[in-house]
């Protein structure tokens, strides 16, 4: 490496909010299954505690050793569903508190997995696990969750869509006093993605192996300096200087995914690529498509600013790393966000318009907080609306919305830590009940059979 480029790299630390913003362990739980839910608990606690022993310390070397934050260490199980399946006892919630106890005791920030795949239909497991989520997110603090409801594939699964609104509603009751925040940690998808690291949707896919290690890069703050630098140049020569930046990020979670793979002996995963916003001043997918010449965020022209972003660090980023995977683009959540929350508070920024971004970005409606007595009919209608999204154009799309109980619309709920602060965004007033609760499935669309 250059004397250049060790320099560079030192900036982007220290001046631009360049980071890892997750080393994630993904484990195995296929082996822990038993009729004996409590036998399962023991057996999911030993293994994950097993494995995952020196995740955190491991992280904590790489980052004196290379001088880079990696902020957050985390790890994703196997969906608790297929876990459980056969166990005869319906108190899921079990699981859930041995998985935060194994949290506790690796010192993770987070756990994933807790969810199920109903995308075609339900198994016993799956309806037990769904029904539990409330009960468990409430109970945990680690703890995320998942429902994915919908694929290209199979099409959108309506009942499920349906109870979902129930599930976000009750959860959000049950932590009306911390502001809602269980709504924090359950992610509605389509098109999941096995191996994502970043919470709360991650999870480890049927489709992997024991044991994985995945990265997932930042640095909003150095994409948007970058841009700044670059003036006033047409949109290739911007596009350019996004993948440049984009490569370069990429490399270093590369170096720092290979370093953890080989001290922890599980084999590297992947390098997800996506710039995942912090609440920090510098740190903000929002003013990277500002410093590109939009007034605020949500002015006419932000969904073309952000699909050449979302492009541009793809393919930047898919030539710095040997597998990139799991969500890779762009995250537009609005809590987490301080440029999104100075949209919204501007009235720049509506539902609508997210969901218009969310056609081209990599994600979803992340973060968003509605009114807390907003009906769970329509929190089923705006996830029917953003899944359909994702089924459509063959992409990972997800919900993950907050009623924040006792607030109206213009209120501010305060998360805290990397969850930030939500502004309560104003939902449509008109109802969609009778639409959601047609029931059934909204079949694959045509582009669907490409064999």
């Amino acid at each position: 490496m250059q004397v250049y480029d060790i320099m560079q790299t030192i900036r982007m630390i220290q001046q631009e909010h360049l980071d890892i913003r997750t080393i994630t362990m993904g484990i195995s739980l296929r082996d822990c299954a038993h009729e004996d839910i409590d036998r399962v608990c023991d057996k999911v606690y030993d293994k994950i505690t097993k494995y995952a022993k020196d995740l955190v310390s491991t992280g904590e070397y790489i980052e004196k050793k290379y001088g880079i934050p990696i902020v957050n260490k985390r790890i994703s199980v196997t969906p608790v569903s297929l876990v459980a399946e056969s166990c005869r006892s319906k108190e899921y919630e079990k699981l859930a508190l041995a998985l935060d106890r194994a949290a506790d005791t690796t010192g993770v920030n987070f756990i994933g997995g807790y969810g199920a795949l109903v995308h075609k239909g339900y198994t016993k497991g799956d309806e037990r696990l769904i029904e539990s989520i409330p009960a468990a997110l409430a109970q945990t603090k680690r703890v995320c969750s998942f429902v994915n409801v919908a694929t290209t594939k199979a099409g959108i699964n309506m009942d499920a869509v349906l109870q979902m609104g129930d599930i976000i509603k009750d959860l959000a009751y049950r932590t009306k006093d911390e502001g809602s925040l269980g709504c924090a940690k359950l992610v509605v998808f389509s098109n999941v993605p096995e191996d994502n690291p970043f919470m709360a949707g991650a999870f480890h896919g049927i489709g992997e192996g024991e044991c994985v290690i995945n990265v997932g890069v930042s640095g909003p703050g150095v994409v948007q300096k970058a841009i700044k630098r670059a003036g006033d140049c047409d949109f290739s020569e911007l596009s350019n200087t996004i993948k440049k930046t984009a490569f370069k990020i990429t490399r270093m979670g590369q170096l720092v995914a290979l370093e953890a793979s080989e001290m922890l002996g599980v084999p590297f995963g992947i390098v997800d690529l996506s710039l995942a916003p912090t609440p920090a001043i510098g740190d903000s997918v929002a003013h990277i498509l500002e410093s590109m010449g939009l007034e605020v965020t949500g002015a006419h022209g932000t969904t073309a600013a952000l699909a050449l972003l979302n492009d541009a660090v793809k393919k930047g980023g898919t030539m710095a790393s040997s597998h990139v995977g799991g969500l890779s683009g762009a995250f537009i959540p609005v809590s987490e966000d301080a440029g999104m929350i100075n949209a919204v508070s501007r009235g720049a920024l509506s539902i609508e318009k997210l969901e218009a971004m969310t056609a081209v970005c990599s994600v979803g409606l992340d973060m968003i907080v509605v009114p807390g007595d907003t009906p769970a009919s329509t929190i089923s209608g705006i996830i029917a609306d953003e899944i359909s999204i994702g089924v459509v154009n063959t992409k990972t799309t997800a919900v993950r919305i907050i009623p924040a109980y006792g607030k109206k619309v213009g209120d501010s709920v305060e998360f805290g830590g990397l969850l930030g602060s939500g502004p309560c965004m104003a939902v449509s007033p008109y109802s969609s009940e009778a639409f959601v609760k047609r029931g059934g499935r909204i079949p694959a669309p045509l582009q669907s059979l490409k064999n």
